[in-house]
């Protein structure tokens, strides 16, 4: 019984060297830009979705009074869009001043898209070499995709503020929908 123990367990042992090894996946040119593109493109995408979501009625919606209006967050969000994304192209940030100056939700939302576009435009030029070039963010000196990685964090940050205002109004943010095929059973 033990010899056959030990036949069965060299054979279990053996497998997984006799299991062809699966290939990595292939890196895209440039790994690093393209990973931070990825998750700059899904968290854009939610804060997109949420100005949608959010009724006009609700842009003016304060949970406090000492706190932006949901209106007002689209907008702060969409001036640093251009801020970072300038900074990190090497283009001199123009203000836009969409918080204080866009009210209804129409604007808001295209001023949102038109931001998150320049960004993407700014991802697309981008390279793994380029973006190891130093540039001046506040008074740090960092790398170009070190900033466009502050903005995507400032988004997500922003975006944690926008899923609080979704759901005290009972609106489930895009983060938390389930897709239509999940729900089916």
């Amino acid at each position: 019984m033990n010899k056959g123990f030990c036949l069965v367990f060299a054979a279990l042992v053996a497998l997984p060297v006799a299991v062809p090894a699966q290939e990595p996946a292939q890196a895209p040119a440039n790994p690093i830009t393209a990973s931070e593109r990825g998750f700059y493109g899904l968290v854009s995408g939610y804060v997109i979705a949420a100005a949608e979501k959010m009724p006009e009625e609700d842009y003016s919606f304060k949970p406090t009074p000492d706190i932006r209006s949901f209106g007002q967050l689209i907008g702060h969000v969409a001036d640093a869009q251009y801020s970072f994304c300038a900074t990190a192209a090497g283009d001199t940030p123009s203000p836009k001043g969409i918080e204080k100056s866009k009210t209804a939700k129409a604007d808001l939302v295209a001023a949102l898209k038109e931001a998150v576009a320049y960004c993407n435009k700014t991802y697309a030029g981008m390279t793994d070499a380029k973006g190891s070039e130093m540039v001046k963010l506040m008074q740090f000196n960092v790398a170009r995709l070190t900033v466009l990685s502050v903005n995507t964090a400032h988004t997500d940050e922003h975006y944690g503020n926008i899923v609080t205002y979704l759901r005290l109004k009972g609106i489930v943010p895009p983060s938390s929908e389930r897709p239509a095929a999940q729900g089916k059973k």
